[in-house]
């Protein structure tokens, strides 16, 4: 089966986060901040990730490089590298990992 449906879980207190596709290489995955304020800690991981804003407004901070994003922006973390952001306005980051999260699973 190609299409896959899965829940919506709480990622951190205001975060929710949903994985909306996956495959042993490729994973997407939808976080919507529900307020001002939240934060998505640093943290990093082996994964490369790639980020689309598609709403709201967010700082992010990648190897110590602190930057504002809106919607429409997009950008590349690379593997290992330490990041994080804070929303400045609710809205919903879309992150595709390779390979897959499976601890989002």
């Amino acid at each position: 089966m190609f299409v896959k449906t899965f829940p919506e879980v709480t990622a951190d207190p205001g975060i929710r986060r949903q994985v909306l596709s996956d495959s042993p290489d490729l994973m997407v995955v939808a976080f919507r901040f529900q307020q001002e304020g939240t934060e998505g800690k640093l943290h990093n991981h082996p994964h490369v990730q790639s980020t689309y804003v598609e709403s709201g407004r967010f700082r992010f901070t990648i190897d110590g490089e602190t930057f504002d994003v809106s919607p429409g922006d997009s950008f590349v973390i690379p593997s290992n590298a330490l990041h994080g952001c804070v929303c400045l306005e609710p809205g919903t980051l879309v992150d595709t990992f390779t390979p897959r999260r499976d601890d989002f699973l």
